[in-house]
């Protein structure tokens, strides 16, 4: 399903105007003997009703008839509605039948969709495999955005027979949000996917240059007299963990072994049909899969994807995008779930004598959601949650005592987002508000926020069936504390109120509260095989997201001017084709330019089913305000950016992708090489294996370490930079053995090796200086000694030391693995066994040995272990 609707979304917003197709209408029939759900469509309920097919392609050739007979049959009654597809085929041992994942169906395949709200704006999907695997999700904003989280009870079944296959769906009303209405209209789809052909058919044809997918379907009609039901299920769980790890003597929180076990409760109430409240009592929070390893040497916090159900469960209703592009994944947001049960902020260094323990995890106490959208297109979306206060144990071997520190307050965090679809989905108007509060002491309230508040409202207009928009969402916050929190806030990289050549802002030391603005504007030409877009973001130096949210820097306005040209008919090898061009710009809220860019994109998709793409993008020199970390702006050279790739045909048992990039900075400044090649492999239709090698190398001579202050008794700061090689290699292994479509075993791991060398150090003299090697000096070997583990410097040459730094040298080796076994017995009701090992080795001896950092993170360290089995069960009360 996955791969159909990406075709409609990939292809609907960027062509030309669409054709208009007459709209069809199918007629559902009631029945008094529902069918037993079984692949089969041998029950007497089958007898009634109509079968419909007439299916044109939309892939590869639209318009055309569809090379394989499609039918279908829906019945209803008061609680279910029941489909019948037969996917014909005349060469039958052909069909690709190959057993996957939920949500990741793979061969032939088919799909209904209902527009059950009638808003033309949203519907929802589901798709059943050949091998019987399902897949559903639900369209929004007329089919441009899609929630792949969207996960109902639903039941089905399917068939191989000598005359094609067949799907049986069984799908509860409690799983639609439709009106009261005596009798409904709803929008109706039903596709398939043929894969043998790359053939995509529909039942009511849409245009591939047409300006959205849902207010394209066909109507289904004939529903009378059912009722909006609501939800009520509840799912309690249990959790039995143990952890095993190298024991430290005297350690009393480090035996080597640490059992465990948890028990909740996680509710879904239907408020009304539209309306569904999740809550969590004690829930458990745990991720499935670790985070990927890396090397951050940047300023600026790595964006982590949600992997937790609770909070992926319809995001896209409590999703605010503040940034520039597509999707949420890396863009400022106004909401950041990782937030909430983060691991605990507040580090503690424990003295000669002590141990100290701290919570990897900060415990959730409750959660509770509202999501949904009326009949009347009113979109609500609402999230509490409470954390609890985290202590850090410190044990002191001499005395024998164990003292408490807080590692993270107690926190509500709080969001509300709306939306109004007006005039058919052509206006929308809504807004968002978010809330941190936090029970501080006298130990934490110069570290946190006392409460941070955001609200936002955002506007969209469609012109000319779509093919035009005006969008704007707009933002302001505002942070409360101590004056040292605020201060903090202040001098922070993020917002750099010190920046002493920054006139427009000012640091004052004395606030108990900062407040800022932000948002950001797309308006232009959305539909034709052109298309002319502006888009820009922009955020003031006092806007401050991160509490609740995701915010890198503020003191930007980033605009980017967009021409796109598509080519979505076939010709000579190629199947499609597409050309961009951006143009950039980036001033900070002085009004100064600090970069501009042109960047130039291509890609192409083959009849043979490969697929290729390059990009380039070349940069003007910069004045860059971050570079120094909370001092003066800095001027660097200009930029050069190329990266491309090439896939290879993914249908095959065997497939392969490449992709590569050569990021650079003039003046020799910064070179970096990235290769990346990932392999597939499906031996049999039922086990995927992929392997993806990657490689890094960084040759960085402006690479920031430090700032010092010269002894004199006047603060004097020394920026410290230095050269740096720096190299990564991974390995991502990914096995998916899929026994059936309720029963499958996957094992991901990924040995992470990396190291940094830094060389040629060196302090900032004049930043904006006219040539790049006036704007530092390097140290002369007189000037910086090694005396491990640090570097003294002694700038005067006067045998007196003037400051000294940490060898910043580094060498990372990690192995990450997680291998879950996953059983849905009864819908809804699943059983985990989970496996987590992590190994870890460092030194600092910054060098690269593949080798012998293979071998000390096999022989120099021990595995840390997570065993955990869970076991939830849903109980339907409705």
């Amino acid at each position: 399903m996955k791969r159909l609707l990406m075709l409609l979304l990939c292809c609907v917003p960027l062509c030309t105007y669409g054709q208009e197709f007459e709209k069809k209408v199918y007629t559902a029939t009631r029945t008094d003997t529902p069918p037993v759900i079984n692949g089969e469509l041998d029950d007497d309920a089958w007898l009634q009703g109509n079968w419909e097919g007439d299916f044109w392609q939309y892939e590869p050739t639209e318009g055309a008839q569809a090379s394989q007979k499609t039918e279908f049959k829906l019945l209803y009654d008061n609680s279910n509605i029941y489909i019948a597809i037969k996917a014909w085929d005349t060469a039958a041992d052909s069909i690709v039948s190959r057993m996957t994942r939920r949500d990741d169906t793979d061969g032939d395949e088919v799909m209904i969709a209902f527009d059950s709200y009638f808003d033309q704006r949203t519907a929802f999907g589901f798709s059943v495999s050949a091998a019987g695997v399902k897949g559903d999700l639900m369209w929004t904003d007329d089919g441009m955005n899609e929630d792949e989280t969207f996960d109902p009870i639903w039941y089905v079944r399917t068939g191989i027979y000598d005359w094609g296959w067949a799907a049986e769906m069984r799908i509860p009303l409690t799983q639609l949000r439709f009106s009261g209405e005596e009798n409904q209209v709803w929008g109706l789809e039903v596709m398939r996917n043929i894969y043998r052909h790359n053939e995509s058919d529909l039942w009511q044809p849409i245009a591939r240059n047409a300006s959205g997918v849902v207010h394209n379907i066909g109507l289904l009609k004939g529903l009378s007299n059912i009722r909006p039901r609501t939800l009520f299920d509840i799912t309690p769980y249990g959790v039995a963990r143990m952890e095993t790890y190298e024991a430290e003597e005297g350690n009393p929180y480090r035996d080597g072994f640490d059992p465990g076990g948890n028990i909740g409760l996680d509710a879904k109430i239907g408020v009304s049909n539209n309306m569904i409240l999740s809550l969590s009592l004690n829930p458990d929070f745990g991720q499935v899969e670790a985070d990927p390893s890396e090397v951050n040497l940047t300023a600026f916090e790595t964006y982590f994807r949600e992997k937790r159900p609770f909070f992926i469960e319809g995001k896209n209703i409590t999703s605010y995008n503040l940034g520039i592009g597509d999707g949420d994944e890396g863009n400022d947001n106004l909401f950041y779930s990782r937030r909430i049960g983060r691991r605990p902020s507040m580090d503690y260094s424990p003295g000669d004598d002590e141990f100290a323990w701290t919570p990897s995890f900060t415990p959730i106490i409750g959660a509770a959601k509202l999501t949904g959208k009326s009949a009347g297109g009113l979109s609500v979306g609402a999230i509490e949650a409470v954390t609890s206060h985290v202590n850090t144990k410190v044990y002191n071997s001499v005395t024998g005592e164990t003292s408490y520190v807080t590692a993270e307050p107690l926190t509500n965090f709080a969001i509300g987002r709306i939306q109004q679809d007006i005039s058919e989905g052509n206006t929308i108007i809504g807004g968002m508000v978010t809330s941190t509060i936090r029970q501080l002491d006298g130990s934490t309230e110069d570290y946190y926020h006392k409460s941070a508040t955001t609200a936002g409202i955002d506007f969209t207009q469609y012109f000319g069936d779509m093919n035009y928009i005006f969008q704007i969402r707009t933002v302001v916050s505002n942070v409360t504390g101590t004056e040292e929190a605020i201060a903090r806030t202040q001098r922070s990289v993020i917002h750099n109120f010190r920046r002493p050549d920054a006139e427009y802002t000012e640091y004052d030391p004395g606030r108990t509260s900062l407040s800022g603005f932000g948002g950001n504007l797309m308006t232009g030409k959305l539909g034709g095989n052109w298309q002319f877009l502006y888009l820009s973001a922009w955020k003031s130096p006092g806007l401050e997201l991160n509490d609740i949210g995701y915010m890198q820097v503020a003191d930007q306005y980033l605009g980017v001017g967009v021409i796109n040209y598509n080519i979505y008919k076939p010709f000579g090898i190629f199947n499609s084709m597409y050309f961009g061009t951006n143009l950039i710009h980036l001033n900070d809220f002085g009004g100064n330019l600090n970069v501009a860019g042109i960047s130039q994109s291509w890609s192409a998709h083959y009849k043979n089913l490969w697929r290729s793409f390059l990009s380039a993008q070349v940069n003007t020199p910069e004045t860059d305000n971050l570079l120094l970390r909370g001092g003066p702006s800095m001027k660097m050279p200009g930029q050069l950016y190329i990266g491309g790739g090439i896939n290879s045909n993914s249908r095959k048992k065997l497939s392969a992708e490449l992709d590569f990039s050569l990021h650079r900075t003039f003046e020799e400044v910064m070179t970096r090489y990235y290769l990346s090649l990932e392999f597939e492999y499906r031996p049999v239709n039922t086990l995927t294996v992929s392997l993806e090698p990657e490689w890094t190398r960084t040759m960085n001579n402006m690479q920031y370490v430090t700032v010092r202050s010269v002894t004199s008794g006047v603060y004097t700061p020394r920026y410290i930079f230095a050269s740096i090689d720096q190299k990564i290699l991974s390995l991502s292994l990914r096995v998916d053995y899929n026994i059936t479509p309720d029963l499958t075993i996957q094992y991901w791991g990924q040995p992470f090796l990396g190291s940094g060398r830094y060389f040629n150090f060196k302090h900032i003299t004049d930043p904006l200086a006219d040539r790049l090697t006036d704007r530092y000096h390097t140290f002369a070997p007189g000037e910086i000694i090694y005396s491990d583990p640090s570097y003294l410097v002694d700038e005067n040459l006067d045998s007196w030391t003037d400051y000294e730094f940490d060898n910043p040298d580094f060498t990372v080796s990690e192995f990450l693995h997680n291998l879950v076994v996953r059983w849905e017995f009864l819908p809804g009701s699943t059983a985990y066994l989970v496996w987590s090992q992590t190994r870890e080795y460092y030194t600092g001896d910054g060098l690269f040995d593949f080798s012998s950092q293979a071998e000390n993170l096999f022989t120099g360290t021990k595995p840390h272990n997570v065993f955990l089995l869970k076991l939830s069960y849903r109980f339907g009360l409705r």
